[in-house]
């Protein structure tokens, strides 16, 4: 027989996935606890005994998205035997898989829709988990950047022109390759027009 607390503490984890897909899927504004709860099954009420509004959804769902993206690019970074563009491949394959629609676009438009606690709580789970990996990688000596041009210009540059990857509107390249084919021509454009040379390979 399940306990109230087994039932509990499955309909909180059915809320979080509901709730991840819900957002990632469509963004925080498009995402209402009405369709979060309607997605699992139980009412709106029965979600606020769970958690007290959207917002806190919306964070406990990016904290834990962002801690899969950080584990994942330190696990990538780690292997020093893959040359930087495959690296940077390999980032961003995680990042298409586990988002479905444009990070970036994501998490700064859901900004304007949340407390300035919250707000801020974001920022911090973007830099920690998203921005400072991606500057570890664009700190390696093997992938010189232009002058003036610091790792955490580069991360942010990255990620600001990754939407392509998350669309077929303006994809670039043979929209007929493969998916990895893809990403690394996007990926050359980035790299190449930011480092001094060719990196080394």
């Amino acid at each position: 027989m399940v306990t109230r607390a087994e039932q509990l503490a499955k309909t909180h984890q059915a809320i979080l996935d509901a709730a991840r897909e819900l957002f990632l899927k469509h963004g925080y504004a498009a995402t209402s606890t009405r369709d979060i709860a309607k997605a699992i099954g139980i009412t709106q009420p029965a979600l606020y005994h769970h958690f007290d509004d959207k917002e806190v959804i919306f964070l406990a769902v990016i904290t834990t998205v962002g801690a899969e993206i950080k584990a994942g690019m330190q696990t990538i970074l780690a292997d020093t035997t893959q040359a930087p563009l495959e690296q940077l491949t390999e980032i961003s394959l995680l990042l298409t898989h586990k988002h479905p629609a444009d990070i970036f676009t994501l998490i700064h438009t859901s900004f304007k829709e949340l407390s300035p606690t919250h707000m801020r709580q974001l920022g911090g789970v973007f830099m920690q988990d998203y921005v400072q990996p991606l500057q570890q990688f664009f700190e390696q000596a093997d992938l010189p950047l232009q002058a003036g041009v610091t790792p955490a210009m580069a991360a942010n540059f990255y990620l600001t022109s990754l939407s392509p990857l998350f669309n077929s509107f303006h994809q670039i390249g043979d929209p007929n390759a493969d998916e990895r084919t893809q990403v690394q021509t996007l990926l050359k454009m980035i790299l190449y027009g930011i480092a001094q040379a060719t990196p080394t390979e």
